[in-house]
């Protein structure tokens, strides 16, 4: 195990599944005591069984990021059984296709309430612990949040979003010693892409994924633990000089055009 977070105190959301889960293993490997939110208890447990088998730290908090009653409750516990916190990753979020057409008003509340309200509740209850002795907090935007992408206004509404929450967090608390940064993934291979892929075209599973993993420059599509290796960089001392930035991690995708 290495050491890179040793006797720090990270929370992570969305810890069940993909990225998060990805990002919560790389914590506990460096050294970490992971705090394990999510609202699948079933799945957030599999989690921690996977770092304890390793000799990993982590504990499990059943929570719904976008209740404010929940993420106050959840918190009050962490801080209770782990006494700080010196490290937020709001990875919890929800997808939606379609264009702003196809975007129900419930749709839209229901996309605002996790990817924006959940984001939100989180910071706001780890900042007035973290105020004391600084931290970092990494929020999970999106390509989305930079460059348009055909069907999928609601999502890169949200997105767009934690990226201008990102920028402002970094600057109303860099004299508390705060860093607030965000990672901007392209697809990820998760199994959110094998269950949709599976629901919306059942008879040609292997094309889609053909041509979704083409859709990145690169030629495929990234992997959690890719995402969770620059995580661990940006909870790190080692980006001590990195706030107020957004890390784009997408094979391409944003900048890269192939002739």
């Amino acid at each position: 195990m290495s050491t890179r977070l040793n006797h720090k105190v990270a929370a992570i959301t969305g810890a069940g599944s993909g990225i998060g889960r990805a990002i919560a293993i790389q914590f506990a490997r460096e050294g970490a005591k992971v705090a394990l939110l999510d609202l699948d208890e079933t799945q957030v447990k599999e989690t921690l069984a996977l770092i304890e088998a390793t000799g990993g730290s982590a504990s499990v908090y059943v929570c719904d990021v976008a209740s404010q009653s929940s993420v106050e409750t959840t918190f009050a516990r962490l801080i209770k059984d782990m006494k700080t916190i010196h490290i937020l990753v709001n990875n919890a979020g929800i997808a939606h296709v379609g264009t702003i057409e196809q975007c129900s008003s419930e749709d839209l509340d229901r996309i605002y309430q996790i990817n924006i309200k959940g984001v939100y509740l989180c910071m706001k209850y780890a900042i007035e612990h973290m105020k004391s002795h600084g931290g970092s907090i990494i929020n999970m935007a999106s390509v989305a949040s930079h460059v348009g992408i055909p069907d999928r206004f609601a999502y890169s509404m949200s997105k767009g979003a934690v990226f201008t929450m990102t920028q402002s967090i970094a600057t109303d608390y860099i004299d508390f010693g705060i860093r607030c940064n965000s990672i901007s993934p392209a697809r990820v291979h998760t199994p959110f892409v094998d269950g949709f892929i599976a629901k919306n075209y059942p008879d040609k599973k292997a094309e889609m994924f053909d041509k979704l993993s083409k859709s990145q420059p690169i030629g495929r599509m990234g992997k959690p633990e890719e995402i969770a290796h620059l995580a661990v960089y940006l909870a790190s001392d080692e980006s001590s000089f990195t706030t107020g930035s957004d890390f784009a991690i997408d094979g391409g995708f944003i900048k890269v055009k192939k002739a």
